[in-house]
This record gives structure tokens, sequence and C-alpha cells, in this order.
């Protein structure tokens, strides 16, 4: 197994972002990345928040070997159900090539995201 993204020493995240192993690359639940202290902002809006977060995934995904591409499954998770629309529309731009399986959920978390994602690839 490889890991991608283990927490930091003393870090609260008890998660890596991603691992890829047997061919596969399991990426953890990431919304748009936020850290207002270095400019960075999930976005104004929910499909803003898609396109950031996803984007994000991508990264994830590429340091690993694969790519949005080679998704096979996503879980989104929306904090609102007004966004679904505006979350589907701006999620369908970033698989072209075909939409993988997905299922949503609607989730709570200690931040303000109203989006997240969490995906499995197969790998290089």
């Amino acid at each position: 197994m490889q890991f991608f993204g283990p927490p930091d020493t003393g870090e609260a995240r008890p998660f890596s972002r991603a691992v890829k192993a047997a061919g596969m690359v399991w990426v953890s639940g990431h919304s748009a990345p936020h850290d207002p202290a270095r400019g960075i902002h999930r976005g104004e809006t929910a499909a803003d928040e898609v396109r950031n977060a996803l984007n994000f995934i991508a990264g994830l995904l590429a340091e690993a070997g694969s790519s949005l591409d080679r998704v096979v499954q996503v879980t989104m998770l929306i904090s609102d159900r007004a966004d679904y629309a505006a979350c589907n529309a701006e999620y369908v731009k970033h698989f072209p090539n075909g939409l993988p399986a997905r299922h949503t959920a609607l989730f709570g978390v200690p931040t303000e995201a109203k989006v997240g994602f969490a995906c499995i690839a197969l790998a290089d």
C-alpha cells in the first residue's frame, strides 16, 4: 500500500488523503480547500465548491498515478438539497468521457462546506 497525504504530526485529521493498493486508488472525502490565511477559499457558490473540490481530488489522483477519467465510483455529499441541481450541472463537466457510478447523501460536518466528494479510481 502507498499512502498519500498522511496527517502531519499533531494534526487532528485521522486519515490519509488517498491510499493506493491492488491497482486502485481510494480517495477520502474532501471538500474544496479552504485556508483564508493563505488566500484560499472554497468558492462563493455550490458549483464553485464542486469545481474546486474536484480539482483538488484530481491533484490527489495524479499524485497516485490516476485521474478523474479513471474514476469508477464517486460519493457526493451535499449539505443542502437546494444545491443538488447546481452541483450536478458542474459535476458532469469533470467527467466528459463518461460518468462514474455515484451515490449522493446529505451531510453535515463541522465546517461551512456545501459539498464534498470521495471516490475510487483505477491506478496506473
